[in-house]
């Protein structure tokens, strides 16, 4: 090397060690974010042709939860799969109508052939049907005897492939069934998705889980499933068929093959499959204290309002529904000591007076207004204790049915029930022979702006009458360990 290639060497190596970390920062600075930039915008014009050109031969598939898995569930992250046959759409579409969202709510109505002339054009009010592949034509089905029950679990895997985006439930009913979306939402919201649920409900009837399982959902009350576990189910759903094809019902099927994963029943006693035949009235008076999520079999038992056929008594109750769906035929007991009277009120249905005192462990079992599924059933015929009907004037309830709602001053709704008929016994000797024969009229009225909790009891106040016809009732969160008798 040279003297003066020397000397220079030997100058740059003196003015890098004169500089300072401070006089080096401003130039690292302004040159990394120049950096940055041109990355991003690089990123980005690659990323975009790379969507634009691959779009036409490729569709992506966003995971079941791809916005937020941690977000609470609401009503669009659920698809409804009904079960139902185009003879039977004429009389059961006014059903899924009174609780179908059109717009809203997500889902498909499975049809065993295309509908006739009679319901088209489809009307929007409807669920946009689908007609159920024909499993005959497909060569595993070729030894299928009961294809109808095939069919009906199948529409699972069929709703599954409909491939709609961020869904984390699949709730699966017939189309002689109501769902009650509201509490539906809320209560799958307790969950967690992610995990394989299989959720419902048995029979009410002894006899008809001694036959399938009392472990198994009965699908004409509903249940839902989660995301993973019928995308779990589908990848093995033609071996599970072909295991189970002889099984009398698709529930049974379903239970067998999701027992085959390891998975069991998570009970949500808000389901009625109503295995139950007559005037289920008494039933719904003494619900548990459950939000209701389906009442099922609408077609097999007495309009549920007196005087109303089924439909119109279906609307009816929806009326209630929409205006405050976690009281929805909740049971609150409450009493007159002056009259020597207890209540009963199943909000938005029925409100009760007995003309005793009853304790709460009395007025919540329900009346046997109805009969069993099956007539040969023998004792014991339920899943739950009962009261006999009787004319006993002391223990006969005087019985009101709900009339109207609405919105009234200071927050509150007013649900008002009238009387259904004359209960036409004398007055009740144990209250000293108050009868409460004069009363046609009960108003209650309810926090319109807070909803009841989930599994909660609330109490309620008999008002000072201000009409010998007419008793006000105000509900009201009870008090800390409040004793309600």
């Amino acid at each position: 090397m040279s003297s003066k290639n020397a000397i220079k060497v030997r100058k740059m190596k003196q003015s890098f060690q004169n500089l300072s970390l401070e006089t080096l920062r401003k130039p690292l600075a302004i040159s990394g974010l120049v950096l940055f930039l041109f990355y991003t915008l690089l990123f980005n014009q690659l990323y975009n042709h790379s969507i634009t050109y691959f779009s036409p031969h490729f569709k992506v598939i966003w995971p079941a939860s791809s916005s937020n898995v941690t977000s609470p569930t609401n009503i669009n992250h659920i698809v409804f799969g009904i079960a139902g046959t185009v003879n039977g759409w004429k009389f059961r579409r006014a059903y899924v109508e009174a609780w179908w969202r059109p717009n809203v709510t997500r889902g498909y109505l499975f049809l065993e052939r295309f509908p006739s002339r009679e319901f088209l054009p489809w009307p929007p009010s409807s669920p946009p049907f689908r007609v159920n592949e024909n499993i005959t034509r497909l060569k595993s089905y070729e030894k299928i005897k009961n294809s109808f029950q095939v069919r009906v679990f199948r529409t699972i895997l069929e709703t599954f492939r409909e491939g709609d985006e961020d869904v984390r439930w699949y709730v699966m009913a017939d189309d002689d069934t109501i769902l009650f979306v509201d509490n539906l939402v809320e209560v799958l919201a307790k969950y967690d998705h992610t995990q394989y649920l299989y959720i419902g409900t048995n029979s009410e009837c002894v006899s008809s889980n001694f036959y399938a399982s009392f472990n198994m959902a009965f699908g004409g009350a509903g249940y839902a499933l989660s995301y993973p576990l019928v995308e779990a189910l589908a990848a093995k759903f033609d071996k599970c068929v072909e295991k189970y094809q002889n099984l009398y019902s698709s529930d049974l099927m379903l239970y067998s093959c999701l027992a085959d994963l390891g998975v069991t029943l998570t009970l949500e006693k808000g389901f009625h499959q109503i295995d139950l035949h007559s005037d289920i009235s008494g039933l719904l008076s003494a619900l548990p204290q459950i939000p209701v999520l389906s009442l099922h079999h609408l077609d097999v038992i007495n309009p549920i309002f007196p005087s109303m056929s089924r439909c119109k008594s279906i609307n009816h109750l929806m009326k209630a529904a929409k205006l405050d769906h976690s009281r929805l035929l909740q049971q609150t007991i409450c009493y007159d000591m002056q009259r020597n009277w207890s209540f009963s009120i199943s909000w938005g249905y029925t409100t009760h007076i007995y003309e005793s005192i009853f304790p709460r462990n009395f007025v919540v079992k329900p009346l046997e207004t109805f009969r069993p599924w099956r007539r040969s059933d023998r004792q014991p015929l339920y899943m739950f204790n009962t009261r006999g009907i009787t004319r006993n004037s002391c223990e006969a309830p005087h019985v009101f049915f709900f009339h109207s709602a609405e919105n009234s001053t200071e927050n509150k709704i007013a649900t008002t029930y009238l009387r259904a008929l004359p209960r036409n016994l004398p007055p009740c000797s144990n209250s000293g022979n108050i009868s409460a024969d004069s009363i046609n009229t009960i108003h209650v009225f309810s926090p319109a702006t807070e909803h009841k909790r989930m599994g909660k009891t609330e109490c309620c106040d008999v008002e000072k009458m201000r009409d010998v016809n007419v008793t006000d009732i105000k509900l009201r969160k009870c008090t800390k360990d409040e004793i309600i008798s």
